[in-house]
């Protein structure tokens, strides 16, 4: 059966029974029946209203503060269809408290002249103020224009063809009132011209190097309004992406960053727009590209910035401020073929040089492994063999390595990985040099060619999940993240690279409690504890050949020590898990790891808040 034109959904129904019988062979039936039970707690995204208008209107009732919105509204020769919708969706707002500043830029359309002229009209709603440019400046100048009408203490942007929910300023206030935000950003979806909602961009909480991969925060964004007079507001030098060069100034200069994760903003796909086509504007992208080198210089980021594999996506390239000396840690016990496969990819592959491998022997034993022990030591004066006796505790033979460990970086490998990428350390390096910057993680992959590792989100099985597994090498993943660099809560410790200082101010990997599972996770978290920022690269490319060597938890030993593991973690980032993953949004299933939006997700609004 070809299934490759059915929806996205029927495939995955379609695939079902497969799966199901090969879950019952693998796992038994009582893992396949949960399986089953769980997917009807996934499907297509669906927006859907969740709150009752009376308790909306008694809640604004009871806000302490009723800020006023400025919502900023550039027209440039649009339908007034599409216009008039835009205009009902702001007063259909349960929060009464705003002022829409339509700027009418000068169109050539008459329909349109006439549309924004007849907002503003007695009779109609006096919050609606308008004004129609003698000449053209531009999306930037009419902004611009927009926001000088402003008297609102926060404005926010809404396109000429979008829609708001009618909770949107409700739920923008509600976190104004919390957290005292100085920027604010929501979820958002797209919308056809019949008003049917689909692919809801459900965000992480702020992730400054997704930022500076793509404008995610795009739309609602809401700003306080002298925080955007002060940076200078919108630049004519950036048309096309304004938005987002003011993002990148905004976000430099705010205290604290609000996402309200819900979606609150209706992104209209027509043919002119990005939405639908993300080449429509050509030149925005390039406006998007100049904003980010220059927002790097402004920071003093060496770096060159390049278009990365999709329009408004790019690739920053870090220079490497030193060439320090990096160590690799490789455990292992027995399968000298892994071993010597793993070692002879960084020694043949690897285009930085100053670096040592420790491959720390677990008691081995078999005269194959000897000889290939004094084959690679050899081979390259930078192999040396460290003896790390004693029952296999993964978290003890890293710490004892890092101990004897003489770079400023340290690579935890493990001797089932085989490097891909040349240029892998460098990859690597370019964020761990970074002050701010804990773990950074590569893009593993199965033999087959399917994703292993992409990152790790907290809470998914209910305590951690890999993110985008089994998603075939070729695909982009979520909003593309499979292909751009972003911040995430975890990294696997199969391939990670950490400053030598860091690993031992933190106290390396937990050996007592989490000998075998879970210990890079923790070490992660406990990265994140201290503020640092842990990052996914996909420029690092390794295969990962799982397990190979030491097995899965298949004994009942086995599965009773992963069960403790798993038992101590969940108490010890309790918290966390109770909070949810700052990178994964609650509206994501904690079942499944490829995004899938889940059905039961969250009713209401809550904040994730970054204090800057």
């Amino acid at each position: 059966m070809d299934l490759k034109h059915l929806p996205e959904h029927a495939r995955n129904l379609a695939k079902l029974p497969v799966a199901f019988v090969q879950e019952v062979l693998e796992r038994g039936p009582r893992s396949a029946l949960r399986k089953v039970l769980r997917f009807r707690f996934t499907g297509p995204y669906r927006y859907r209203e969740d709150f009752n208008d009376d308790a909306v209107r008694a809640a604004i009732q009871a806000l302490p503060r009723r800020p006023l919105f400025s919502i900023l509204m550039p027209v440039y020769n649009v339908s007034p269809r599409w216009l008039h919708k835009a205009v009902a969706s702001v007063q259909a707002q349960l929060y009464p408290d705003w002022e829409l500043c339509v700027v009418d830029d000068a169109s050539p359309s008459a329909e349109t002249r006439a549309a924004v002229a007849a907002l503003q009209n007695p009779a109609n709603d006096p919050r609606i103020r308008t004004v129609q440019l003698p000449k053209n400046l531009g999306i930037a100048g009419a902004s611009n224009h927009a926001l000088g009408m402003a008297h609102g203490g926060f404005v926010t942007l809404l396109d000429h063809d979008d829609e708001l929910t009618r909770d949107a300023l409700y739920e923008t206030a509600r976190a104004i009132n919390l957290h005292e935000p100085d920027l604010l950003y929501s979820d958002e979806d797209i919308i056809n011209t019949r008003g049917r909602a689909r692919d809801g961009h459900l965000k992480p909480d702020y992730s400054p190097d997704l930022l500076l991969a793509h404008n995610y925060i795009t739309h609602l964004f809401v700003m306080r309004r002298d925080l955007v007079q002060r940076t200078g507001g919108f630049r004519d030098a950036f048309n096309g992406a304004q938005d987002y060069d003011l993002a990148l100034r905004l976000v430099e200069q705010a205290r604290r960053i609000c996402h309200v994760r819900k979606v609150l903003y209706h992104w209209r796909s027509l043919p002119t727009s990005t939405s639908r086509n993300a080449s429509a504007k050509p030149y925005a992208a390039d406006a998007g590209l100049r904003a980010l080198s220059e927002a790097l210089q402004r920071r003093g980021i060496e770096a060159a910035v390049e278009h990365a594999n999709l329009p408004h996506y790019y690739r920053v390239r870090r220079r490497l401020t030193q060439r320090p000396r990096i160590s690799i840690i490789i455990p292992f016990r027995d399968h000298a073929a892994l071993l010597d496969r793993c070692v002879h990819a960084i020694l043949s592959k690897s285009t930085y040089t100053d670096f040592e491998i420790l491959a720390m022997d677990n008691d081995s034993a078999e005269p194959a492994t000897r000889a290939t022990l004094t084959a690679l030591c050899a081979l390259d004066a930078r192999v040396r063999v460290v003896p790390a006796p004693g029952p296999f505790n993964y978290s003890r033979i890293n710490n004892a390595a890092v101990r004897a460990a003489q770079g400023e970086h340290i690579v935890l490998m493990n001797n089932d990985i085989a490097v891909i990428t040349p240029d892998w350390i460098e990859t690597l390096l370019e964020h761990s040099q970074r002050p701010e910057v804990g773990a950074v993680g590569a893009r593993l992959l199965y033999a087959n060619g399917r994703i292993q590792h992409a990152g790790i989100i907290i809470g998914i099985a209910g305590f951690a999940g890999h993110a985008h597994r089994h998603l075939d090498r070729a695909q982009n993943g979520y909003m593309n993240r499979l292909r751009t660099a972003h911040n995430i809560s975890a990294v696997t410790g199969a391939l990670l690279m950490v400053k030598r200082a860091l690993y031992m101010a933190v106290g390396g990997l937990e050996e007592e409690h989490l000998g075998t599972a879970l210990n890079d996770v923790d070490f992660c978290l406990r990265l994140r504890e201290r503020g640092l920022l842990n990052i996914f690269t996909p420029c690092c490319e390794a295969f990962h050949y799982e397990s190979v060597s030491r097995g899965y938890e298949n004994t009942p030993e086995k599965r009773e020590r992963f069960a403790r593991e798993v038992a101590w973690f969940r108490e010890r980032h309790r918290a966390t898990l109770e909070q949810g993953d700052p990178y994964y949004n609650p509206g994501l299933s904690l079942v499944r790891e490829d995004f899938a939006p889940r059905l039961d997700r969250p009713v209401g609004a809550t904040c994730g808040v970054t204090n800057l």
